[in-house]
């Protein structure tokens, strides 16, 4: 385009100096002419630069999953073919299944073994109840027999001491008055040591009656020789059933530990075995397939085995110098050509421009953050939505083009940029 423009006003130039000779030759007029020429094309380059931009490194970006195992071995199968589209789930490889095969078997094997603990338990456990049971209707039969017996010779101490007492009572007033009588004068000695006598005896005959009354209190609370061998037989089956029940309830729904860990185990194990099938994330495609069978697939993350190309409408990016972005606007239209297409042009749409670039990324490290050097120039990209003739177009992805952005300053000026991207378009041809 610089060529066309020097060109074109050099032919304005000699047909004004030269062919019509409307301006004299002289050392003024072509200095100036020279001035003029030098100052227009810089003033046009700078102002085409600023209102309507153009950037040449567009590309069309698509995302990539890495593509990494989850488990180790040997890669056995590799069914897909490169560029072929592939459905979510379809199979990308195959790891050899055999190792792992064989630890899902071996936990099989250990979780039906520890499973018939907890049926012995349960067995263990229903016993246990059951003897509990026996033992507590033993107590009852024996309460029945020996306790009616001990609590009616309890009832009747109680009611001897209740029976002694009151006559004690009467016996102690009659003492008294044949006291004050006698020390009257007016009864005889041998009434009140008649007197006396019996208010003794009665004392005797209560404190007997006391520790009958107590010791038939301890025979109805300690019981027979029976009935507490009884008790002991309920106490040491309640104590077994304790027993068993707190190693049955260590179960955690319905298993104990060991079942639950080897559980856990096999269900990895058996996750491992499903890893071995590599299967596609969504729905797109592999670009290149280099993956063969026998080569060790290990589960590191930053060496993928695969690349996979997502299926979704790849992105075009295109950056463009800091001085510009401030009248870059999302909606504002643009044109972008691309080198496999050459003298064909598409419209664009701004989408947004990006508001982080690598330049500003600041991590954290053990050394001294360094200044950005006065050489980086720090392009911010910007993205665009295209049409489907762009799309129809089948590109690959990191197609190359050149994006020009038409702002609503200066707008004549955007018919020469059109010119200029044109002209561009069309050398692709040649070069």
């Amino acid at each position: 385009m610089l060529e066309l423009i020097v060109g074109t006003y050099g032919v304005l130039c000699w047909l004004l100096f030269k062919k019509f000779r409307l301006i004299p030759v002289t050392t003024y007029t072509v200095c100036t002419a020279i001035l003029i020429g030098a100052v227009s094309l810089l003033l046009l380059y700078v102002m085409l630069s600023i209102f309507h931009p153009v950037a040449h490194d567009g590309r069309l970006y698509a995302p990539v999953v890495q593509v990494v195992p989850q488990v180790r071995g040997t890669v056995i199968e590799v069914p897909v073919e490169a560029n072929k589209p592939l459905r979510k789930g379809d199979v990308l490889f195959k790891i050899d299944p055999q190792p792992y095969q064989i630890e899902v078997d071996r936990l099989r094997a250990s979780l039906a073994a520890k499973n018939s603990k907890f049926a012995q338990l349960a067995e263990q456990l229903a016993a246990a109840e059951a003897a509990t049971r026996q033992a507590r209707a033993n107590l009852l039969v024996s309460e029945s027999t020996y306790d009616r017996q001990l609590r009616e010779e309890a009832e009747r101490a109680r009611s001897e001491v209740a029976q002694v007492k009151e006559r004690l009572e009467l016996a102690q007033a009659q003492l008294a008055r044949s006291k004050e009588t006698f020390a009257r004068g007016a009864g005889s000695q041998q009434e009140f040591d008649r007197t006396e006598a019996n208010y003794q005896a009665l004392q005797q005959e209560f404190s007997k009656a006391q520790t009958d009354e107590r010791l038939a209190a301890e025979r109805l609370k300690s019981g027979s020789a029976s009935l507490e061998a009884t008790r002991q037989a309920l106490a040491q089956a309640e104590a077994a059933e304790r027993k068993v029940r707190t190693e049955f309830n260590a179960q955690i729904d319905g298993q104990n530990p060991e079942v639950r860990e080897t559980m856990a185990l096999l269900d990895k194990a058996r996750w491992d075995l499903d890893q071995t099938v590599v299967r596609a994330p969504t729905d797109g495609y592999v670009p290149q397939k280099l993956l063969r069978p026998g080569m060790m697939a290990v589960p590191f993350p930053l060496k993928p085995l695969m690349a996979y190309v997502v299926e979704e409408r790849p992105a075009l990016v295109a950056t463009f110098a800091q001085k510009v972005i401030s009248d870059i606007k999302p909606g504002m239209h643009g044109e972008v050509t691309f080198k496999l297409y050459p003298g064909r042009t598409f419209p664009v749409t701004v989408r947004r421009v990006l508001t982080a670039i690598p330049e500003g990324e600041l991590d954290a490290t053990g050394q001294i953050i360094a200044a950005t050097p006065a050489t980086e120039h720090g392009h911010v990209p910007v993205v665009f939505d295209y049409d489907e003739d762009v799309a129809g177009l089948n590109l690959p992805v990191g197609a190359q083009g050149s994006v020009a952005i038409y702002t609503d300053r200066v707008h004549a000026l955007s018919i020469l940029r059109k010119i200029v991207l044109r002209i561009k378009s069309w050398e692709n041809y040649v070069f």
